[in-house]
C-alpha cells in the first residue's frame, strides 16, 4: 500500500544543540535508531521482510556500504546505517503525479536534500522541456524517444557523458558500459572518481591490483590493525564487529585520525550481553590525532624506523626472503628515507616523537599487520603517494599475501568495486576492450574518456552537451558546487535514473528527464520470471542479491530494463547484442560477463553457489604481482605537507552520523554531540583562542586558494571540539562549495576534500 508523506519539518540552523561527544558506538541507541525509522516509515510487515533479508545469503545486499559479509550470518546481519538505507529506499511513500504541477524546479532547488528525499519514491518518468520550469509526466516510450533523439543528433558521441553510481548492480553496470561504448565514447565517470580512485592508482602502480589484499577472516587473524582516515562507527558500522573479533583474539588496534571518533574508541555490540549491560570492547590501543595531510609523513617515519631497526639487528627485522623474491626498489627506498627530516615529520603530523616511536614499536612487534583506510587518505592532494607509502610499510615485513595481513581500502558504496570490475571506467585497459569487442562484434573506442572532474570541466566549457546518470547525485557530490551547478545548467539535456529526488533533479540542463527505477529491496519480475542481480564487496567477494518486497508502484522498470531499452533505441542492431533478451533474462547478461570479464568465467553457475565466489587476487592468493616487472614496487615519494598560512586552518569535509553520502536521513550527529542541524564547523579550543573566536559563535568559512575565487560557506556555528590543532571539519556535501574543481589528488584526480585551507570570519549580525 503506497501513501503520501506528511509535511517535512526542516531544521532551524539557528538553534543547533551541542552536547558532549560520545566515546563509544552502537549499543541500545544503535538498535533504537535502526528500528524506529524502519517501523515508522515502512510498517511492521515491510520492515520485517526487508531487514530480515538484508545481507542474508538468500536476501539482498545492503546499499549503504561495501563491507564484506562473514561466512556465518546472524539473524540480524545489518547495522544502523544499513537499516536507514533500506528504510529510505523501501518506504511506501511515493511522489504523486500532481506533485510536478504543484512544485516548480526553481522551488525544488530551494529545498534541502532531506526535504527532497522525504517526498518519497519516484514512480513515473517526467520531462522538463526547454524554457519551462516544471517537470511533467511522460510515458516510457516518450522518455526514451527524447533521449535517443538528442544523443543521435549530437556532433559526436564524446559530447555525451554517462555517470554511474556505486549502487548499480554488476548486470546493469556491464550492460551500461556496453551501451556507452557501442554508442562510441569512453566518457564513463563514476563515483569512484571521487572516493577511492587514489587507492586504485596507488595500489595498481605498486602491487598491480587496486583492490584489498585481505579477506573478511583476516581481521580476526591480525596481530595489529592500523586504521587510517576512516570513521567506521558512522560510515560502515558492521566493521566494528570485525574489530571486536580481532581484539578478542589478541589484536592491537591503532587509529590515525584528526578527530576522535566514537567508533574507533569503544564498541558496545548490541548482539552481545557485554554490549548491552557492560562497557563493551575497547578498540584503539593507541589513537594518533594526526594533522590533516600528515599521514604520508607518519608512514615514512615508521618505515624509516623499521629500516633503522634492521640496521641495528641485521637480518632479523625485514622479511628478506619476501623482499628478495617478490619486490624491488628497496635500495632506493633506504636511500630516500635515510635523509628523512624528522622535524619536518613532526611539523607535518602534529604528533610527538614518542607517539611515532610507539606506533613503530607496535608494527615491529606484530607478525601480521593490516592497514585499512578510507577517504581521509584518498582525498588528499598526496593521496596516491600516501597509499604507496602504506604499501611500502607493508612490504618491508612481508605483510601482503599471508593470513592476517594486507592492504585494505574500505570502499563506501555498495558496488562501486563491482562496477569497476564490469567496465565502468573511463580508461579500461586494452585487454578488456579487446574482449568486449570480440564478444559483441564491434571496435570499442580506445581514447580515454572524461572522469568526474573532467566531465564538469567539459560541461562548463560546452564540450559535453548531454549528461546521463545511472543513479547518484553528482552535482551535490562533486567539488566546487557553484562551478558544478553552472556546468550542469550549461548542458542541453540532463537525465537522472533514480529511486528518489535529490539535488541533481533540481539543477538541470535546458531539458531534463527523470527516469524512476526499482530499488535493490524490490522483487524484479521479468518475462522469464523473477530475476536477481550481483554485487562485489570490498574484499572481492561476488554474491547474488534478491529483492524481498513488491515494487512500490506498478510500471517501475529495473535498471537493467532501462539500460536495455535505451540501448535498443540508440544503438539498436549496430552490435551483436540482444537488448530485449537482456531485459527478459539477466542470465544472458551474465553469460556475456563470463566471456569478457577476467575472473568471472562460468559466472551464472558460480554466482548461484551459496555465498557466491571470490575473485582471484594475485597479491593475496599467491604473492604474484601483475606489475610490468612482475614484482611489487617499493617506491620513493617526495614528502610534501600542507602549508597553513597564518590565521588559517586546514579543513576536511566529513559525513554526519545521520547520512549516507549525499543522502541526509536526519539533522543529528549523535556521536559528535550535534542535534537539530548541520551548519557547524568543528575547531579545537586552542585554535579558537588563537583566532579570537568562541564556541557558539557564527562564522563564514572562506576558502583560500591560488585562483582567488570567492568560495564561502556562510553562517556556521562554531563547535569547540577536541580535533587536531590547526584543523577544522565541516559536513559534506555542504563543504564542497569550498573545494576548488582544480584541487585534486595527484594522479587520480580525486577532489582534495581533505586539504582545504580556510579562514573563519565572524558572520554579520542578523
Amino acid at each position: 500500500m503506497t501513501r503520501k508523506n506528511p509535511p517535512v519539518e526542516e531544521a532551524d540552523e539557528n538553534n543547533i544543540e551541542v552536547g558532549k561527544p560520545k566515546d563509544w558506538a552502537a549499543g541500545i541507541p544503535g538498535v533504537y535508531h535502526s528500528m524506529q525509522p524502519a517501523l515508522k516509515h515502512m510498517g511492521v510487515g515491510r520492515a520485517g521482510k526487508t531487514l530480515l533479508g538484508l545481507n542474508q545469503k538468500d536476501g539482498f545486499d545492503c546499499m549503504s556500504c561495501a563491507w564484506p559479509d562473514p561466512g556465518h550470518r546472524k539473524t540480524f546481519e545489518f547495522c544502523e546505517q544499513g537499516a536507514k538505507a533500506v528504510t529510505w529506499e523501501a518506504t511506501p511513500v511515493v511522489v504523486a503525479s500532481e506533485f510536478w504541477a504543484e512544485h516548480s524546479v526553481s522551488e525544488l532547488r530551494g529545498m534541502s536534500e532531506y526535504w527532497l528525499g522525504l517526498q518519497g519514491r519516484l514512480t513515473e518518468p517526467v520531462y522538463k522541456p526547454a524554457g519551462e520550469d516544471h517537470y511533467r509526466p511522460v510515458s516510457w516510450d516518450e522518455a526514451f524517444s527524447i533521449l535517443a533523439r538528442k544523443l543521435k543528433n549530437l556532433a559526436g558521441p564524446d559530447e555525451a557523458a554517462f555517470y554511474t553510481s556505486g549502487r548499480t548492480s554488476n548486470e546493469a553496470a556491464f550492460l551500461y558500459q556496453l551501451f556507452v561504448r557501442a554508442y562510441g565514447t569512453n566518457n564513463l565517470p563514476d563515483c569512484s572518481n571521487m572516493c577511492h580512485e587514489s587507492s586504485g592508482w596507488g595500489m595498481g602502480q605498486t602491487i598491480g591490483v587496486g583492490k584489498a589484499t585481505i579477506s573478511y577472516d583476516d581481521f580476526a587473524k591480525a596481530e595489529l590493525i592500523i586504521i587510517m582516515g576512516q570513521n567506521p562507527g558512522s560510515n560502515h558500522p558492521r566493521m566494528l564487529t570485525a574489530l571486536e573479533e580481532a581484539k578478542e583474539a589478541g589484536c592491537q588496534i591503532v587509529a590515525v585520525n584528526p578527530l576522535p571518533e566514537a567508533g574507533l574508541m569503544r564498541y558496545k555490540n548490541p548482539q552481545k550481553v557485554k554490549g548491552i549491560i557492560g562497557r563493551g570492547t575497547e578498540l584503539a590501543d593507541q589513537y594518533l590525532q594526526i594533522r590533516i595531510g600528515g599521514d604520508m609523513a607518519l608512514l615514512q617515519a615508521v618505515s624509516n624506523r623499521v629500516l633503522e631497526a634492521e640496521a641495528r639487528n641485521p637480518g632479523n627485522v625485514l622479511d628478506h626472503d619476501f623482499l628478495q623474491e617478490h619486490c624491488e626498489g628497496l635500495a632506493e627506498l633506504k636511500a630516500h628515507l635515510g635523509i628523512l627530516d624528522e622535524e619536518a615529520v613532526l611539523q607535518a603530523t602534529g604528533l610527538r616523537r614518542e607517539e611515532i616511536d610507539q606506533l613503530a614499536a607496535r608494527y615491529l612487534k606484530a607478525g601480521k599487520v593490516i592497514i585499512t583506510w578510507a577517504m581521509g587518505i584518498t582525498q588528499q592532494k598526496k593521496g596516491v603517494a600516501t597509499i604507496k607509502e602504506i604499501i611500502n610499510l607493508l612490504l618491508l615485513r612481508g605483510n601482503i599475501g599471508k593470513p592476517g595481513a594486507g592492504a585494505s581500502p574500505i570502499r563506501g558504496h555498495s558496488n562501486v568495486q563491482g562496477d569497476r570490475t564490469m567496465g565502468i571506467w573511463e580508461q579500461m585497459p586494452p585487454a578488456f576492450l579487446d574482449s568486449l569487442g570480440k564478444e559483441f562484434g564491434f571496435d570499442p573506442p580506445r581514447d580515454h574518456g572524461a572522469d568526474a572532474v573532467e566531465t564538469i570541466r567539459r560541461m562548463r566549457d560546452g564540450g559535453i552537451k548531454v549528461f546521463v546518470a545511472l543513479g547518484g547525485n553528482l552535482v551535490a557530490a562533486i567539488s566546487d558546487t557553484h562551478v558544478a551547478e553552472s556546468a550542469m545548467e550549461n548542458t542541453e539535456l540532463t537525465v537522472q535514473i533514480s529511486t528518489k529526488l535529490n539535488r541533481s533533479h533540481t539543477v538541470t540542463g535546458k531539458e531534463a528527464l527523470i527516469l524512476p527505477t526499482m530499488g535493490r529491496t524490490e522483487i524484479d519480475m521479468q518475462e522469464s520470471g523473477p530475476q536477481f542481480v550481483s554485487v562485489e564487496d570490498t574484499v572481492c567477494a561476488v554474491h547474488a542479491s534478491h529483492g524481498k518486497v513488491e515494487p512500490v508502484a506498478p510500471g517501475l522498470l529495473s535498471e537493467v530494463a532501462i539500460v536495455s531499452r535505451l540501448a535498443s533505441a540508440v544503438v539498436g542492431g549496430r552490435i551483436r547484442a540482444d537488448w530485449a533478451g537482456f531485459e527478459r533474462n539477466y542470465d544472458l547478461i551474465r553469460d556475456h560477463i563470463s566471456q569478457v570479464v577476467a575472473g568471472c568465467e562460468d559466472y551464472n553457475a558460480r554466482i548461484r553457489q551459496e555465498g557466491g565466489f571470490v575473485l582471484a587476487n594475485g597479491p593475496r592468493d599467491s604473492r604474484t604481482f601483475p606489475t610490468p616487472t612482475g614484482k611489487a614496487m617499493l617506491t620513493v615519494n617526495r614528502l610534501e605537507h600542507i602549508e597553513r598560512p597564518a590565521r588559517t586552518l586546514i579543513l576536511q569535509s566529513m559525513r554526519s552520523h545521520d547520512q549516507y553520502n549525499t543522502t541526509i536521513y536526519g539533522h543529528n550527529d549523535r556521536y559528535r554531540g550535534i542535534k537539530k542541524g548541520r551548519n557547524v564547523v568543528f575547531v579545537s579550543p586552542e585554535d579558537l583562542a588563537e583566532l579570537g573566536l568562541s564556541d557558539g559563535q557564527f562564522v563564514d568559512v572562506h576558502g583560500v586558494y591560488q585562483d582567488n575565487a570567492e568560495r564561502v560557506l556562510r553562517k556556521l556555528r562554531v563547535v569547540s571540539y577536541p580535533t587536531a590543532r590547526g584543523c577544522a571539519a565541516a559536513y559534506y556535501p555542504e563543504a564542497n562549495v569550498l573545494v576548488p574543481l582544480e584541487s585534486v589528488a595527484e594522479g587520480s584526480h580525486t577532489p582534495a576534500s581533505k586539504a582545504v585551507i580556510v579562514r573563519l570570519v565572524p558572520s554579520p549580525a542578523g
